[in-house]
């Protein structure tokens, strides 16, 4: 068995969601802060045998695109001002990152 865990960008959770129940995936849906650019991501918990993990990446690949974002730079509160840029910088969000952990049991009730 295997867990897996799958930190998604908002815009893709609802797709990945309908993507997951019609593959009869299982999950379970958080929402969840990125740390960088702090913005709203959701991380799905999903539990599997291990014949099918590689089913369950492709969906969660097929539904979390990469995207280019402008990003405004907060200003620094008491840091080095002379690394400050003060204007928007493309930035690439989105995909997902994917941890696959050994589980030793599995239930379901």
């Amino acid at each position: 068995m295997k867990l897996i865990f799958a930190v998604v960008q908002d815009q893709d959770s609802n797709r990945l969601m309908n993507a997951l129940v019609e593959n009869n995936f299982r999950a379970t849906k958080l929402a969840s802060t990125g740390g960088f650019l702090k913005s709203g991501n959701t991380t799905f918990i999903i539990g599997t045998e291990d014949i099918r993990v590689e089913k369950a990446l492709k969906v969660i690949k097929d539904n979390c695109k990469s995207r280019e974002q402008l990003v405004a730079p907060v200003s620094p509160m008491g840091g080095n001002a002379d690394s400050y840029i003060p204007y928007p910088v493309e930035v690439e969000v989105g995909g997902a990152t994917v941890f696959v952990l050994p589980i030793e049991q599995f239930h379901q009730y």
